[in-house]
């Protein structure tokens, strides 16, 4: 929404002083004269002699009420009255519209419309649908007497208002998942898996749009870009993790479509294999016993898949994974989207100069070494496998109608196989996702745990909660959910979470009731209070970690 705001304008053909008034203007306003006088030059050419060139965009009353009172003083000084952009939501949405601030010299050529002062998009859907919401200006013309007062004024052009958008967000369950997203890094994405409108798209950190429609100080800036934890970063489109075992159905889907698996055919488990001189090691110790594809999905064995993918290899891997919407862009309406990384021979070689070795199938085949994916890849891929295959584009706005972007080659029967798996994962007392079981909703879902680094053995001898948190593994958890012909994917991704089941599965699990048990879980400050103190860890490189 716009609500009035007051801008401080220079008419030059009034002005009898230029450098008084400026010095003046900076007395008043708290500002530097050498900006100001700066600001008038860089902008008089671009602003005619009998018009308002703005030096204050934003004055508080305060100011107005002063710079009014001594107008006669000053000639040439305007308070112009404009619209400025009010964020209702701040945080809650920042990454999702954006926001608007004042139009650059660029913007401003590219856009002859545009004049001095102007604001627009810059981010978010204010920049995507800059055009769409942006109205025209009308042109009045008035008669004022010595002292400027109007007298007369008279109409030359009817300006009209921009379009208004609706949103496809639930607020209430962007709510919720940016307060289980409190004192974390990382995104959620909760997607109508029918139609593909977006129902939540969650990033922390966040910022406050308003910040930027009321102009960010220097020091305001520089927070915002030297905080560690990123939050300009919309982390759901704009940051790519390895997807870890989330992209084992991915892998099973492969071997499905290729006919090199056999379902019901099992692999004999037993901690781990060797290729070469090298060990690759399963995450439970000792191993799963006899394991087909049900079971290696339901319980997340590293061995099987570790088989799997040394029998398809990367080419048939790396196209498939392409097929089912990875390491492209999935084409929401905002800016700055990263495709991710679906790794081939070609790339590794021009990437570093080395051919493609068998412990990277191993590696590909759990998610691990150059995957790279977002977490609305995810959730848009978990939605096809529900939805009959089809790959849909994610929609932020109501008026969107559906559209298919591709599909899964998986024939239904396939489908099936994967999606049975995940309600398994599930129900099963075995299962990595047990704690989404919610009574009358069919759920599904998957785990995952995203390597960051090669921890050494130091670390590896330290419980949890004593790793660094800069070392901690990411936590993935891709969900699926269904009651009364209402499905919805859902993918969260928190950075340094340790494992998806905890990490992110609780995320998941406050999502699900809300949407269809109507019921909101807060996180609770306990928990919030130890992701504070989880990023306080550090090692004693002589002893064992502590916190500080």
């Amino acid at each position: 929404m716009n609500e009035p705001a007051y801008a401080l304008g220079l008419v030059r053909e009034d002005c009898k002083d230029i450098d008084a008034t400026l010095h003046q203007v900076a007395m008043w306003t708290g500002g530097d004269f050498s900006k100001l006088k700066k600001l008038y030059k860089k902008n008089r050419k671009r602003v005619k002699p009998f018009e308002p060139l703005i030096l204050v965009p934003d004055l508080s009353f305060s100011q107005v009420a002063i710079i009014d009172a001594n107008r006669l003083r000053w000639p040439g000084l305007e308070v112009q009255v404009r619209p400025r952009r009010q964020y209702r939501y701040g945080k809650l949405l920042a990454h999702v519209l954006g926001y608007v601030a004042e139009a650059n010299e660029e913007e401003m050529g590219k856009r002859p419309e545009l004049a001095l002062g102007d604001y627009v998009g810059k981010q978010g859907i204010e920049y995507m649908l800059e055009d769409r919401m942006r109205g025209v200006k009308g042109l009045a013309q008035y008669e004022v007497d010595v002292t400027g007062r109007r007298l007369k004024e008279r109409i030359l052009k009817h300006p009209r208002a921009g379009h208004e958008i609706s949103l496809s967000i639930d607020l209430g369950l962007q709510k919720l998942a940016m307060d289980w997203l409190s004192e974390e890094a990382g995104g959620v994405a909760v997607m109508d898996a029918d139609t593909g409108q977006l129902w939540a798209l969650a990033t922390a950190p966040s910022y406050d749009s308003n910040d930027f429609s009321s102009g960010l100080t220097p020091e305001q800036w520089a927070a915002l870009r030297d905080d560690p934890l990123s939050p300009m970063q919309n982390r759901v489109i704009q940051s790519v993790y390895p997807p870890g075992s989330v992209f084992k159905h991915v892998v099973a889907g492969a071997g499905l479509s290729y006919g090199m698996l056999d379902p019901k055919e099992t692999v004999n488990c037993l901690g781990q294999v060797k290729l070469g001189r090298h060990v690759f090691r399963c995450w439970r110790k000792g191993g799963h016993g006899k394991t087909n594809l049900e079971k290696a999905l339901v319980q997340s064995c590293d061995v099987y898949f570790y088989k799997m993918g040394k029998k398809l290899g990367v080419d048939r891997m790396s196209d498939f994974a392409k097929a089912c919407g990875f390491g492209k862009l999935t084409g929401i309406r905002l800016p700055h989207e990263k495709s991710g990384i679906i790794p081939t021979r070609k790339w590794k070689r021009r990437r570093f100069g080395e051919g493609w070795q068998g412990g990277d199938n191993l590696n590909m085949s759990i998610g691990q070494g150059y995957t790279l994916v977002t977490p609305l890849q995810v959730a848009r891929f978990f939605a096809g496998v529900i939805n009959g295959g089809k790959l849909l584009k994610p929609l932020l706005l109501k008026d969107e109608k559906t559209e298919v972007q591709g599909q899964i080659p998986l024939s239904q029967e396939q489908l099936t196989l994967l999606e049975t798996a995940l309600i398994e994962t599930v129900r099963n007392n075995r299962g990595t996702c047990r704690r989404l079981r919610t009574k009358g909703v069919i759920v599904g879902g998957k785990t995952g745990t995203a390597q960051v680094v090669r921890l050494t053995d130091e670390l590896k001898n330290l419980k949890d909660d004593d790793i660094p948190y800069k070392y901690r593994d990411h936590g993935w958890m891709a969900a699926i959910a269904e009651k009364d012909g209402r499905r919805f994917a859902i993918a969260a991704l928190v950075e340094h979470g340790l494992h998806g089941g905890s990490g992110a599965g609780p995320v998941v699990k406050a999502v699900i009731d809300y949407l269809f048990l109507n019921k909101v879980h807060v996180k609770p400050e306990a928990r919030k209070a130890k992701a504070r103190a989880a990023r306080l860890i550090t090692v004693n490189p002589t002893r064992s970690s502590n916190a500080h």
